[in-house]
């Protein structure tokens, strides 16, 4: 069975420490086993997580065992992460481990030198930090998590669900991961980045929101969508709208479009034995093409490499 091993230290996130102890101890194959197991390992038998102290049943030793090493958040970002800590992932690392972090956590990831020449985030008030320390890291504060392999990140809080949910897609299918999210009452990709959340002017409350629109947008993506179709549809100009669009989502309309259609077509290389000019129009992309350039530039892969990793994925 597959181990996650869940490390916590002094001035652990308890929510951080949470959401993989979640995600992973619940999820269930299809036979209804479960897929992994979870082990929280103490960098010391007692850990101060702020309003409690909690004892561990595991300490690093069984990192040496785990598949999978994820690194909470820290409280203190200035907090130094543990050298046994630091020595015990890049031991697991050298073995073949996947290795996480959520939220702050890519600090004490970043000290062990794994993320070097990488892509990565972290929560995005935390971001520009990371960057000065780390000059050798790309910090991107504006996505939910970064996959580079056998090293992930994620932003804060709530993205951490956004990532363990995305490891157990990768591990299991979308089915199972489907389940997951169920259980934590999560969608299983959420449209967009951190970029939504960051210190953007809230939505007005004379009716401004575009909550209806977007909605809309979400049933009629696989239509032709010009900026004039949607200011129409919103009852405003098309700089009105781009401003507020901006304002509420972090993003264009074209772009939030885009995203839409691009989960649209993951679900469709998931789910269905559909021929990529199948999926690139019943997604509403105007030709093969275009669809083939945006999906590898939202997913980082190819439309036919991501069917392939998820069908063989889903079939273990």
């Amino acid at each position: 069975m597959h181990v996650v091993a869940v490390v916590v230290f002094d001035g652990v996130v308890p929510f951080d420490l949470s959401t993989p102890c979640e995600v992973f101890g619940r999820t269930r194959l299809a036979d209804g086993s479960a897929a992994y197991r979870v082990k929280v390992c103490g960098v010391t038998p007692t850990v101060d997580a702020g309003n409690f102290e909690m004892r561990t049943r595991y300490g690093l030793a069984s990192l040496a065992r785990a598949d999978t090493v994820i690194i909470p958040g820290v409280s203190d970002v200035n907090r130094p992460a543990s050298p046994a800590l630091v020595r015990a992932v890049r031991t697991a690392a050298a073995r073949g481990a996947r290795i996480a972090s959520i939220c702050s956590g890519t600090f004490a990831l970043a000290a062990t030198g794994l993320l070097d020449g990488l892509r990565a985030t972290t929560h995005w008030l935390a971001a520009p930090e990371l960057a000065r320390r780390h000059p050798a890291i790309h910090v991107d504060p504006d996505v939910l998590y970064v996959d580079n392999g056998q090293i992930l990140t994620s932003a804060g809080a709530a993205a951490g669900l956004d990532l363990c949910l995305h490891m157990v897609r990768l591990d299991h299918g979308a089915a199972v991961a489907a389940d997951a999210a169920r259980l934590s009452v999560m969608p299983l990709e959420r449209a967009g980045g951190q970029a939504q959340f960051i210190a953007h002017p809230p939505p007005s409350a004379d009716g401004g929101s575009l909550e209806p629109l977007l909605s809309w947008l979400d049933q009629n993506a696989h239509r032709e969508l010009s900026i004039a179709v949607i200011a129409r549809r919103a009852g405003m100009s098309t700089r009105t709208l781009a401003r507020r669009f901006r304002e509420q989502t972090g993003t264009t309309p074209a772009q939030w479009v885009i995203a839409r259609r691009v989960h649209r077509a993951q679900q469709l290389l998931e789910t269905s034995g559909h021929d990529i000019e199948r999926v690139a129009d019943e997604a509403g992309f105007g030709s093969t093409a275009t669809f083939r350039a945006h999906f590898q530039r939202t997913v980082g892969t190819s439309p036919q490499a991501y069917r392939r990793a998820f069908r063989s994925a889903g079939g273990r």
